[in-house]
């Protein structure tokens, strides 16, 4: 590890804490040669490949799934740590899974089952640019979805369980 004040390519580490939050390792270093200290964060490099709608791929990246979750919590309730600690929970749970590749699909699934019990308008926002609604009914009906049966008021139904004349 070089040293960002002098360059010198020795130091010695001082603390190590884990950090299972952010799946990293926080350590404290001192340069050997101006015995200044600095942080290091060391990440398990994640190397999932994400299949695209287009059959393309591309590498997973934490950041912009964090930057997707802040534009579909912008001006709600949750705060930006929140959305870092959600991000942290998909990471370890596509590391759980062991996997090479995942399709933009049940990445979307995994986001979305996270995102529910976070903010519920957060996962509507998602929802509408993760499923592509193509009209107001499939926006209603993911909705509806969200409310348990024993909360419609008595002798109203869902949509999806009326019948049609």
């Amino acid at each position: 590890m070089h040293c960002p004040f002098c360059n010198y390519d020795e130091s010695k580490v001082t603390d190590s804490r884990n950090s299972s939050e952010t799946n990293a390792v926080k350590r404290r270093r001192e340069c050997q040669k101006c015995q200044r200290r600095f942080t290091t964060f060391e990440t398990v490099d994640l190397t999932i490949q994400v299949r695209k709608r287009n059959e393309f791929y591309e590498d997973f990246s934490q950041e912009k799934l964090i930057k997707g979750l802040d534009a579909a919590c912008r001006h709600t309730r949750t705060s930006h740590d929140q959305v870092r600690n959600l991000a942290h929970k998909v990471t370890a749970d596509l590391m759980e899974r062991q996997i090479r590749e995942i399709s933009t699909k049940e990445l979307g699934e995994v986001v979305m089952k996270h995102l529910k019990d976070l903010d519920i308008i957060a996962y509507i926002r998602f929802a509408c640019v993760y499923r592509r609604f193509k009209d107001v009914d499939q926006l209603l009906n993911a909705i509806q979805d969200l409310i348990p049966k024993d909360q419609f008021p008595e002798g109203s139904k869902r949509e999806s369980e009326q019948t049609e004349v």
